[in-house]
């Protein structure tokens, strides 16, 4: 199946690459049908393409990637719609968002799917994470001209 997406242009996608997000997400509530699409240009992301619009993709990161003991404090029973077998089924995902400084984790509302039933959600972690937890800047490589 062909997706039209703003950032990507045309997509093939087949239908098992759906994922369902009941509830949609934190401000995009209507949109329920998603698809995890990589980044040729940057290894480490992964847009979540909304189905529903075509301007509509997230970029998303491992959170530990940059935070290695990053953990997800949730009640229980927010992970029963996700339909979990055994917890290391969860593939957890954070939004990476952009302030006047720089680009910016989202550890305070995770996105967490289920890959073997395709179903995601996103939650609100218990505990005090940051809803903007700053990346240190890379500095480029400087480039030598003729």
């Amino acid at each position: 199946m062909q997706v039209n997406t703003s950032r990507f242009g045309l997509v093939e996608i087949e239908p098992e690459d759906i994922l369902l997000f009941s509830r949609g997400l934190i401000g995009l509530e209507s949109h329920r049908h998603w698809v995890l699409l990589t980044d040729s240009r940057h290894s480490g992301v992964a847009w979540l393409q909304s189905l529903t619009e075509p301007a509509v993709a997230l970029p998303m990161v491992s959170p530990r990637r940059f935070v290695p003991n990053y953990r997800v404090l949730i009640q229980r029973n927010q992970l029963t719609p996700l339909e979990l077998a055994v917890l290391d089924e969860a593939f957890v995902l954070v939004p990476v968002g952009r302030n006047e400084d720089g680009l910016t984790l989202n550890l305070r509302a995770p996105v967490i799917v289920n890959l073997n039933r395709r179903i995601g959600r996103q939650v609100i972690t218990g505990d005090e994470q940051p809803l903007q937890l700053a990346l240190p800047k890379i500095p480029l490589p400087l480039r030598k001209i003729a």
